[in-house]
This record gives C-alpha cells, sequence and structure tokens, in this order.
C-alpha cells in the first residue's frame, strides 16, 4: 500500500510533515531518553535495581526511536484523514528509518545505558521488518500497476487487503503479551513503573504536536 513515488506530493503541503519528522527525529527519541535515565537510572533504582534499570532504558528507547508506520493508517482511517497526505508521512518516515534507527539507537542507550545493544542486530532488525516487506510491497505494486493498470490495483486487489491491515497487528500485540506472560504476572509493579515515562512522553509529544497542527493548519 505504501507508494514510495508519493513522496514527491511533499512540496504541495510540507508543514505537516516538517512537524511530523521534527517530533518522530529531534523530539521523541531523545525525550523518551531523558525520561527513561531519569525515572529508571534515577526515581525507579532503588525499586528495580540497576540492571532491571538498564534494560527498561534500553527498551523505551528502542520503543520511542521507531515511528508507527502500519498503526498510521488505521489512526488516520479512524480519525477521517486525509489518506494521500497519511501515505506521504508513512512513506517518508520509511525512508528514514531505513537510516537513522540502527545508529540513533545505538547512539542513544550507549549514553543513557550500560546494556550492550550491538549494531548489528538493530541493522538486521531494519532489514527483515523494514527493508524486505517495503521492497517486496514496492516491487509488487509497481509489477500489478504495470501489468494490470492503477484502477484495477486500488479497486480490486487493495480492498481485500483491509481488513488484514488490523489483524496481523492485533495479533502481534496477542503474541507479545502471550510471550510475556510471566513477567507481566511476576512483575506487574514493574510494568506499572515502566508505564508512567512511556505515557508521560506520550503526552510530552502530542501535546505540542496537536498544538502545531492546530496552528499551521
Amino acid at each position: 500500500k505504501v507508494d514510495l513515488s508519493s513522496v514527491l506530493g511533499i512540496r504541495r503541503r510540507p508543514r505537516g510533515l516538517l512537524i511530523t519528522l521534527v517530533v518522530n527525529w529531534l523530539v521523541k527519541p531523545f525525550s523518551m531518553t531523558l525520561f527513561g535515565w531519569l525515572f529508571f537510572k534515577n526515581v525507579f533504582l532503588p525499586l528495580i535495581g540497576p540492571e532491571a534499570a538498564d534494560q527498561y532504558v534500553a527498551g523505551v528507547i528502542i520503543l520511542a526511536a521507531a515511528p508507527c508506520t502500519a498503526m498510521v493508517f488505521v489512526w488516520s482511517y479512524l480519525t477521517d484523514g486525509d489518506p494521500a497526505y497519511t501515505l506521504v508521512q508513512v512513506s517518508v518516515n520509511d525512508l528514514i528509518m531505513l537510516l537513522l534507527f540502527a545508529p540513533l539507537v545505538t547512539f542513544l542507550v550507549r549514553g543513557a545505558s550500560t546494556l550492550p545493544v550491538p549494531f548489528m542486530i538493530l541493522l538486521y532488525a531494519v532489514i527483515f521488518f523494514i527493508v524486505i516487506p517495503l521492497g517486496a510491497g514496492s516491487i509488487t505494486r509497481t509489477f500489478l500497476i504495470r501489468v494490470r493498470g492503477r484502477q484495477w490495483f486500488e479497486e480490486r486487489f487493495l480492498p481485500p487487503f483491509h481488513p488484514l491491515t488490523v489483524l496481523p497487528l492485533l495479533a502481534t500485540l496477542v503474541l507479545i503479551f502471550a510471550f510475556q506472560a510471566e513477567n507481566i504476572t511476576t512483575k506487574l509493579f514493574h510494568v506499572i513503573l515502566i508505564a508512567l515515562p512511556i505515557l508521560l512522553q506520550a503526552y510530552f509529544n502530542s501535546s505540542p504536536t496537536y498544538g502545531l497542527m492546530a496552528l499551521f493548519r
């Protein structure tokens, strides 16, 4: 569904995209690093211990440095957003993530935690979860449009996949909670502590984003 050629459309309405990029890449990873270091390495350290603190700091940094892509389409649909502009935002973020995710996470984790995060592991994650799906989707899209036409692709090929965009995401959430069920049940207090800086960071990033979007719309 992601049309990489749609990136050229940012010239028409660049403000929203620029705000998104600034928040996603210049604010969110660094603010989450700050909140993670502040809470896990200082405020919560007596409650969780240094080993868990390092793991939690690294975890929230990885979480914050990976902008959501697939769910953006869902949020845009639920809020009656502009699907074409959403496509542009996702395409640009995917391209930037290819270049910045691994080095940015490595830099931030090394600065805020003593936990080693191998750069190659992050690079493999980018390849398997972003490069391969994005490349396969782009090749499939280009081939089918060339063979059958854009109208057939958008009206006949894509619609059956629309319900499937939510199901894999829900299945992923179920699997994550299933594999981490023991940790969730035995370390529920830690889960609550982890949620606090993440929630604070979400409001910290979304509030100015909403204000800027309202100001420049």
